[in-house]
C-alpha cells in the first residue's frame, strides 16, 4: 500500500469555484452550479488514489504542475510527493500563464 496522498485547496480554487457558483445564481439557476462544483470535487477526489492521472500542463511543461481535464473545466494542481494541491478550476479553453509572463 502507497503512502497517503492528502488534497488540499489553495485560496484561488476556492475563489474559482464560489466564482461558478456565483455565476449560476446570478443565472437563476443554482442548481447547475451546485452540480458542476460537485461533479469538481469527486474528479479532485479520485486524485487521492491517482495524484499522476492528470497531464503535465502543456503551456508551461513543469513535471510538478499538472491537470485534468473535465470539460468544461482544467483543474490544474501542484503534485508534490504526499500532497496534491488544486490551485486552479478554469475553463477548459483558457490557457495558462506563469505570474511573470505579461
Amino acid at each position: 500500500m502507497g503512502a497517503e496522498i492528502r488534497i488540499s485547496f489553495a485560496d484561488s480554487a476556492i475563489g474559482d469555484l464560489e466564482a461558478v457558483l456565483a455565476h449560476y445564481v446570478a443565472g437563476e439557476v443554482p442548481e447547475v452550479g451546485r452540480r458542476l462544483v460537485a461533479r469538481v470535487v469527486q474528479q479532485v477526489e479520485a486524485l487521492a488514489e491517482q495524484p499522476d492521472m492528470g497531464r503535465v500542463v502543456p503551456e508551461l511543461n513543469l513535471p510538478h504542475l499538472r491537470e485534468l481535464i473535465r470539460p468544461p473545466f482544467r483543474i490544474i494542481y501542484q503534485r508534490q510527493p504526499h500532497r496534491v494541491r488544486i490551485v486552479r478550476v478554469w475553463r477548459s479553453e483558457r490557457l495558462l500563464k506563469l505570474p511573470s509572463e505579461p
